[in-house]
């Protein structure tokens, strides 16, 4: 799949994930694919880094090894977004750049960003407009939701815009803002998506748990490539599986014991805090991963318990080797992960959905001012 001057092969894309895909875990996953397929920064918001809020700027930095670098930016103003592209086009901070169009948390739908927007049909168009010519040779590519309701569905149009406004690649992902991360995936929708923009790649996206998930959904919905997000949680060498099972090596999939998933999760929590610069605050920050590393091996809730809350390598490593490190993979940890909740209330301004051609009163005070999501 080509993204620009980028081949992507196999075609397989590393979600952005707030809080989740910063460098270390972009590294992780980027060493058990060899280097293959395409890692996203997590959201980078327009207005943090025009203003180069520090949080954001150290979210932008790259590992020297890091090709191409992909950055995902989500705005609202179209002059910030302008600004923002420019910016990473002239000073050389990534290679490639992705624009939000999908997130349907309540702090970015109700200023009208993430999944939200594309119902302003104008509005698409003019942030589309901006960033790609504002980028210059950097492929430009979006990644949406179905809509934001069964009511309001827009990735027909804005799919058609996408292409009309230079747009390089589309993402889809198979569910409407109200549904989140509950039901499942439509992958019809990627299928339509594919046949009404045949023009550009279309990568789907939504409960690819396998690489055999994977092949099944290009298999059924003729899309380009596939975009992982929480099929990975806990399990970075799922990328590993997704280079096999593309490239014909479909015996080849990762079944590491827990002693290999321990080993792991102590260089996940290194890594963080190299990246952060303080070890205890990159162990912490890690935390939040133990469950996921340990879905579905027979480990203990006060051990769990204990194990998230520790707060040095040393606690980290010592805990887990109490463990009966010679367990192998369990037949259960292979499933669905991540929020799956669903059919919330879409969090929106007032007045958003009385006239899909209505932009007025959208600024820069709509900017979201941290990154991160």
């Amino acid at each position: 799949m080509q993204i620009g001057p980028h081949l992507v092969q196999p075609p397989v894309v590393l979600a952005p994930m707030a809080g989740i895909t910063n460098a270390p875990f972009r590294t992780l996953c980027r060493e058990f694919s060899g280097g293959k397929g395409l890692f996203v920064s997590e959201m980078i918001t327009t207005r943090a880094l025009v203003e180069r809020n520090e949080k954001t700027m150290q979210l932008v930095h790259f590992d020297a090894t890091e090709k191409p670098r992909s950055i995902q930016l989500y705005g609202v103003d179209p002059a910030t977004v302008g600004k923002a592209v420019r910016m990473i086009a002239e000073e050389d901070l990534a290679d490639h750049i992705d624009l939000n169009f999908g997130c349907p948390v309540p702090k970015v739908t109700r200023k009208g960003g993430g999944s939200a927007l594309p119902f302003k049909r104008p509005l698409l168009r003019a942030i589309l407009r901006e960033a790609v010519s504002g980028a210059g040779d950097l492929p430009v590519t979006m990644k949406m939701r179905k809509g934001i309701d069964d009511d309001h569905i827009t990735y027909l149009d804005a799919g058609r815009i996408a292409v009309e406004e230079g747009v390089t690649s589309i993402a889809l992902h198979g569910r409407t803002a109200a549904q989140h991360y509950g039901g499942t995936a439509d992958w019809d929708a990627i299928a339509r998506l594919k046949e009404h923009v045949p023009e550009i790649p279309v990568l789907g996206n939504g409960d690819i748990w396998s690489a055999e998930d994977a092949l099944r959904m290009v298999r059924s919905t003729g899309c380009d490539g596939v975009v992982v997000g929480r099929g990975c949680l806990g399990r970075p060498w799922l990328f590993a599986d997704l280079v096999a099972a593309f490239e014909g090596r479909t015996e080849d999939i990762a079944r590491p014991s827990l002693r290999e998933v321990a080993d792991v999760m102590v260089r996940h929590a290194g890594l963080l805090g190299e990246w952060i610069g303080d070890e205890s605050r990159g162990v912490i920050d890690f935390r939040k991963h133990v469950a996921w590393y340990l879905k579905g091996f027979a480990v203990g809730s006060e051990m769990r318990k204990r194990l998230a809350i520790t707060s040095s390598l040393e606690e980290l490593r010592s805990g887990l080797d109490e463990l009966d490190l010679d367990q192998p993979w369990p037949a259960g940890a292979d499933g669905p992960r991540g929020r799956t909740s669903g059919n919330n209330r879409v969090v929106l301004p007032d007045g958003w959905l009385k006239d899909p051609y209505d932009c007025a009163g959208i600024g820069e005070d709509a900017e979201l001012d941290t990154s991160g999501g």
